[in-house]
């Protein structure tokens, strides 16, 4: 069977934060700590699969946190069109991830039934929950569902050949990762299951957590299920542009071929 053609692409990014901002224990919590914002695409051949969607730039408005370039403009160097995407993985529907659902409109969304059911539950009438989530955004993904056009998941199961996905919880109810055959070996799209390779890697967490005996066992699922640490792909962090070579335009890095440097951290 052929192996995956894997793209990180990012579209905006975060500088003005701090490492208070990224892990709940950090000694030098005052330093700066940048973060970007990826969409993913996995390619066979003519199969596309989307790997979330980003956000828009009324989203960036709202949030003061404006995107570099919209997420269809950001995919154009790969040849993809929006009105083409048939298969979208939500990791979670936090809005970096799920608010340009409404930009792939042909798309059947693949998602945790956990994680709808989460955005759409009781646990959304605590404000430090539901920050993280737009209305908007989880509308449409219940519309997608009214149009027979959502697929859930319980746990893991098999995207197509050679493409599964696996719960993890912690940073969201029904965040998964994504697990994915390269010529490099078994590589895994961690998603928010880790925004940096420090949260892993130093077994650090997150702030932004629902479930933390979740989230930290999730980061033991990630080197489980990854071919070796080199191919898990954090959600969020710039060092992934430094690790794997520059793809089909300078905001593109090319994953499946494997990483050209060692993480250092």
């Amino acid at each position: 069977m052929n192996d995956w053609e894997v793209h990180a692409v990012k579209y905006a990014d975060r500088n003005a934060r701090t490492r208070a901002d990224s892990f709940i224990v950090d000694d030098n919590h005052d330093a700066p700590h940048a973060m970007d914002y990826y969409i993913w695409v996995l390619r066979r051949g003519e199969e596309v699969i989307l790997v979330d969607t980003g956000y828009d730039s009324e989203e960036g408005t709202a949030r003061g946190r404006p995107i570099a370039m919209d997420p269809r403009d950001a995919l154009r160097p790969l040849g993809i069109t929006p009105d083409t995407v048939d298969q979208v993985i939500v990791t979670h529907l936090h809005y970096d991830h799920a608010g340009g659902l409404h930009l792939f409109p042909n798309a059947t969304l693949h998602m945790q039934a956990a994680e709808m059911a989460f955005a759409t539950g009781p646990c959304m009438c605590h404000d430090h929950l539901r920050a993280p989530f737009t209305a908007d955004h989880i509308c449409e993904a219940v519309k997608r569902l009214y149009s027979g056009k959502v697929i859930f998941h319980d746990g893991e199961a098999q995207i197509a050949e050679g493409v599964t996905v696996h719960c993890i919880g912690g940073h969201s109810r029904g965040l998964q990762c994504v697990r994915v055959r390269t010529q490099a070996g078994w590589m895994v799209l961690a998603s928010d299951a880790s925004h940096y390779y420090e949260n892993f890697i130093a077994r650090k967490a997150f702030p932004i957590v629902v479930d933390l005996e979740d989230m930290l066992d999730g980061f033991n699922t990630l080197e489980r299920l990854a071919s070796h640490r080199g191919l898990i792909i954090p959600g969020h962090d710039p060092l992934v542009r430094r690790l794997f070579p520059e793809g089909a335009a300078p905001h593109i890095s090319r994953l499946d071929l494997g990483p050209i440097r060692e993480i250092e951290l």
